[in-house]
């Protein structure tokens, strides 16, 4: 870090302020090119920098670089090497628009082979959450446990997925997403192993939560990488199948550990779990290369100054935070806006609803489909999560015509619409959740055929999408200046309530029935239904007294 004189650092907060609001508007528009909403990008691509406590604007850009947000200098200000002088220090950026360093110069086929390696290990994490659901009686019978406990390995990976991309997400920003990727997925591996030799139950629930905290680290940079790779333009169909994989994931983890615990032993989930893992592992070592430009930048200085030039810095080396004050920000800024943010709150607490039910009928299936409702065996009731996934996949594939719409919108107002449009979406999904739920709660009677309570569950999947992407998109518009900590807050509530809703579920099927505990699920679901409405209609002025919110419509 270089040290710099007062006046120095003023005159660079002044020329962050007055180029952040660009930057947070180029992040949002690439949100809404990329399918479905900014969820996974702007996380990421976001989330380590500004929800960590850092703008999106480096120390050594000023108005001369405004225009150049992707490291490339305009051609007067770069010599042979790609430096630019810029407040009296040397600064290391791209040759240029067609430099071979900057990721948006891959090839074609290169970018979705790291498209579809980033997909697939992010659909194997998600997996890895929800393969446990069909393993709770063979850990209950090995390890003389309740049930309860056995589902504690399910709460405790989210939970760990939750909290650690807090302390994560800035570590991207220093060091670049490869080093976060390989070893937070060689840590997670490690302790897969643990669960799959666990001795004792201590062990497996202590390695399942550090196997899921570890494994976050790849779920915070992923979307990253996707965006890294492609102009905002160009973002929609490699972000709709990069989100597919931690959409499908847990509806799938079940459906593949249904069939293997039919008919092997527990721990063969977990070995089978750690071959799949092994060969991610090898894939991102092999064919995913560092795509965070500014740690590219960063090695490109460091060569320069082997080579000689001494002076030269890469814009990351010139900021002045420690990492460990990026750090403390990152963990308590997500915090401080659901604490002070009313709608930031309620939306928060929607789609934390969601995914709870979501990892809810991890447990509820099999009682509605297996030995206590229609009898199914192990590897047929995680068949029954294929409906919810067909939903998913419904919903996603309908981005485009959201965007569409949304273009066609902008066009009539000849200008971007305000942040409320993005929850256009959410009013669907926020109904058909509810209808959805109680359909599925009338049509649990073993008198009813099975297929008609499965059909009921697909507009949940798609109604859980479009709910999700509206909250999305919509809190990374309308507290643009937060963004990535108000999606931070979002995550870690999602995340607590997703580790909560497994450990009551048993005890509240057994003692309402699943027909009044569905319904009472929906009812909860139903008491959320005005929030997107109000908001909709209402957003700009609760934006207008709020202390984080983008005032602008």
């Amino acid at each position: 870090m270089m040290s710099r004189s007062s006046s120095r650092s003023s005159s660079t907060a002044t020329r962050i302020e007055a180029s952040g609001s660009r930057e947070k508007e180029k992040d949002t528009a690439r949100g809404e090119a990329g399918a479905p909403g900014p969820t996974l990008e702007d996380v990421e691509k976001q989330g380590g920098k500004e929800a960590s406590g850092r703008r999106d604007v480096l120390p050594s850009e000023g108005k001369e670089a405004a225009g150049t947000a992707n490291g490339t200098a305009t051609p007067q200000e770069r010599d042979e090497d790609g430096v630019a002088i810029e407040n009296g220090v040397p600064i290391v950026r791209l040759r240029g628009p067609d430099d071979p360093l900057s990721p948006l110069n891959f090839s074609k086929a290169r970018k979705w082979l790291i498209v579809s390696i980033v997909t697939s290990g992010a659909f194997c994490i998600t997996c890895c959450s929800s393969m446990i659901a069909f393993t709770y009686p063979g850990v209950e019978r090995e390890f003389h446990v309740s049930a309860e406990v056995a589902t504690l390995g399910l709460s405790l990976f989210v939970l760990g997925m939750g909290i650690f991309p807090l302390l994560v997400g800035p570590l991207s920003e220093w060091y670049g997403r490869s080093p976060v990727y390989f070893v937070g997925f060689a840590v997670y591996i490690a302790f897969n192993f643990g669960v799959a030799f666990a001795n004792n139950i201590a062990t497996l629930l202590i390695c399942r939560f550090l196997s899921g905290a570890f494994a976050s680290s790849f779920l915070s940079v992923a979307g990253g990488t996707v965006a890294d790779l492609f102009r905002p333009q160009e973002t929609g169909a490699p972000m709709s199948a990069y989100t597919a994989g931690p959409f499908l994931g847990p509806v799938a983890g079940p459906i593949i550990s249904g069939f293997i615990n039919q008919n092997l032993d527990w721990r063969w989930t977990w070995y089978i779990l750690l071959i799949w893992s092994a060969v991610e592992f090898v894939a991102l070592l092999v064919f995913v290369p560092e795509t965070y430009l500014q740690a590219i930048l960063k090695k490109k200085a460091q060569r320069l100054r082997k080579a000689g030039r001494t002076d030269v810095r890469a814009p990351v080396e010139v900021d002045e935070r420690s990492i460990a004050t990026v750090i403390m920000v990152s963990c308590y800024k997500p915090f401080q806006i659901l604490a002070t943010e009313p709608m930031a709150l309620a939306l928060c607490t929607w789609t934390a609803l969601l995914l709870g039910i979501l990892y809810m009928f991890f447990s509820a299936f099999n009682i509605v489909y297996g030995a206590e409702g229609y009898g199914f065996k192990m590897q047929i009731v995680g068949l029954t999560y294929i409906p919810i996934g067909i939903g998913i996949v419904a919903g996603a594939l309908c981005h485009p015509i959201w965007a569409r719409y949304y273009r066609l919108k902008a066009t009539q107002l000849g200008r971007r619409p305000p942040p409320e449009e993005h929850l256009r979406k959410g009013l669907w999904g926020v109904c058909l959740v509810p209808v959805s739920l109680f359909w599925f709660a009338f049509t649990t009677y073993t008198s009813v055929h099975w297929i008609v309570s499965l059909i009921a569950t697909v507009p949940f999947g798609v109604g859980l999408v479009w709910s999700f992407q509206a909250v999305f998109v919509y809190l990374v518009d309308a507290f643009r200046p937060v963004a990535a900590s108000a999606m931070a807050a979002n995550s870690a509530m999602r995340s607590s309530f997703a580790a909560a809703f497994p450990l009551f579920t048993i005890q509240m099927f057994h003692r309402l029935g699943a027909q009044y505990a569905l319904m009472l699920t929906a009812f909860l679901c139903l008491a959320m239904v005005p929030f997107p409405f109000l908001f909709f209609k209402l957003g700009h002025k609760y934006r207008r007294g709020s202390k984080f919110a983008n005032t602008e419509d």
